[in-house]
């Protein structure tokens, strides 16, 4: 059993978890994963690691609560405990085994959007931990979905904020602020890393591409088992099959097959509304 020892709203929907597990704090670095299972009934849960304490022996986990095994996890609170949490899994980001002063050279540029924000906050801090200052965009679609700003303020050299209404920082996509950053304000970058929804990271990759930035993306398939025997997470890069669970889940963008990635990630839409209806039953009887 796992304590949640913190719990924050971030912002509608959206929550933040500490969770006490001293063995994947240990091991944990930036681009894992972890599997949550809340109680003897629930789904296996893949969440990305949003931060990690060695000392404290805990990790932190953004969640949007939206189906009905999230929703179910939002209904924990600071003290409860949860059945399994497993990890950390995943490949961690490349950059990790580069060489410092290597990295250091590097212009890189961060793309977070919407919950996208959490994974990349620890990859930031890394970076800035040994030196290596990079640019930020975070993405959402008003102001109020907003999450980790002054986290990340504080860690990365430049942080850029988007919002698609225009309601806090600039008004537009993601994708119209990396074109004016290149375009109009002189930046460059080597190396682009994008964190956020499938269709946001497609379009990213899309931009990048046209302006030759080589571009990294952390993929969210369906996932089950999380260890590559259920085959659920494979996705098509380079014309080749992977395992997001094992083989990533970052992958070269400019590789993956988006198109694919999507309709795979929608063929359980009509169960996962069916599944919502019925968690939303559960909970009137247990009202009652």
């Amino acid at each position: 059993m796992y304590k949640i020892v913190e719990k924050e709203i971030l912002a509608p929907n959206i929550f933040s978890m500490d969770i006490l597990a001293p063995r994947v704090a240990n091991s944990a670095k930036p681009g894992q994963f972890v599997i949550v299972i809340t109680d003897e009934t629930g789904e296996r849960l893949p969440l990305t690691i949003c931060d990690y304490d060695k000392e404290k022996g805990t990790v932190q986990i953004v969640v949007q609560s939206m189906g009905s095994s999230t929703k179910k996890l939002a209904a924990f609170e600071k003290g409860d405990y949860l059945k399994d949490f497993v990890g950390p899994l995943g490949v961690p980001s490349e950059y990790v085994n580069e060489d410092v002063e290597e990295l250091k050279k590097k212009k890189m540029l961060f793309v977070a959007g919407g919950v996208g924000t959490a994974p990349v906050y620890p990859q930031v801090k890394w970076l800035h931990e040994h030196g290596v200052e990079v640019d930020v965009i975070m993405g959402a679609k008003t102001k109020d979905l907003v999450i980790l700003e002054d986290k990340l303020k504080s860690v990365a050299g430049n942080l850029y904020v988007a919002t698609d209404d225009g309601s806090y920082g600039f008004h537009g996509l993601v994708t119209n602020y990396i074109e004016d950053l290149v375009n109009n304000q002189g930046k460059e970058y080597d190396v682009c890393i994008a964190i956020g929804p499938m269709i946001m990271m497609k379009f990213v990759a899309l931009t990048t591409k046209k302006l030759n930035i080589p571009t990294v993306v952390s993929l969210n398939p369906i996932m089950v088992d999380g260890t590559g025997m259920c085959g659920a997470c494979r996705v098509t890069v380079g014309n080749e099959t992977k395992f997001a669970c094992v083989h990533g889940p970052e992958f070269d963008g400019h590789l993956v097959d988006f198109d694919e990635a999507l309709k795979r990630q929608g063929q359980y839409k009509t169960e996962e509304i069916k599944k919502d209806e019925a968690y939303k039953c559960e909970l009137e009887e247990a009202r009652k």
